[in-house]
């Protein structure tokens, strides 16, 4: 019997040791990645295509973006640029924060201090979708980042394309960590407001992203 314990402790010790480096990666990587989502300027997210119409700047100033409101608009492919162009000129327009295409590019629009007209006040009452009564008037453009998908038409029930959902995948862990927002505070736009009864505006989109339930690895940032 003993003649098997040399190789069985030699496979434990690489097995720790195997352990023990991966662990060490997945630190570093957390690190990395904490560190991103504290930057201000244009940080580039792993896997992700975006745009800096506006640059960001400390997030420490902006601790009032406490949900993630998600949209889609009627539009064609490239609805999701000119949109973000336009918004970028009149910031406190109707619009969103950011947008993103039919290709999965994201598109930032505004500086992070900027409160774009959207969303329709959460009226909402009817609990349809959620509970609204922690959403009711509370989740509003103050507090609200907003992201607007394009694509839907001329079908609005045409969902959102692949590239979309891996966009958003990869986008919401950054915006979950920079403004320290959990997964419950993300909500599809029909599921907060009364909005166009011929589909469910934003509803896949907030289903995979709860689904996703990224949880937030970064201590807080605290004052200097």
């Amino acid at each position: 019997m003993q003649r098997h314990l040399a190789p069985v402790s030699v496979l434990l010790a690489v097995c720790l040791i195997c352990a023990t480096a991966f662990s060490v990666a997945a630190a570093e990587e957390s690190r990395e990645f904490c560190a991103l989502a504290r930057q201000s300027g244009t940080p580039q997210v792993p896997g992700l295509n975006i745009i800096y119409l506006s640059p960001l700047g400390d997030p420490a100033d902006v601790a009032h973006w406490r949900h993630i409101i998600l949209h889609q608009m009627e539009g064609p492919a490239d609805a999701a640029k000119a949109g973000e162009l336009a918004q970028s000129k009149n910031p406190t327009r109707r619009g969103n924060t950011l947008g993103v295409e039919t290709d999965g590019t994201v598109y930032w629009s505004v500086p992070e201090t900027a409160i774009p007209t959207h969303g329709d006040g959460a009226n909402r009452t009817d609990n349809k979708y959620i509970d609204n009564k922690p959403t009711f008037r509370q989740v509003v453009k103050t507090n609200s980042i907003g992201i607007e998908f394009a694509g839907n038409y001329s079908d609005v029930r045409k969902p959102a394309t692949s590239a979309q959902l891996d966009a958003l995948s990869k986008l919401l862990p950054f915006l979950q960590q920079r403004y320290r927002i959990s997964p419950e505070r993300i909500y599809a736009h029909n599921w907060i407001d009364y909005k166009d009864a011929r589909y469910c505006e934003g509803c896949e989109l907030a289903e995979a992203a709860r689904k996703l339930n990224y949880r937030l690895g970064c201590p807080a940032q605290t004052a200097q």
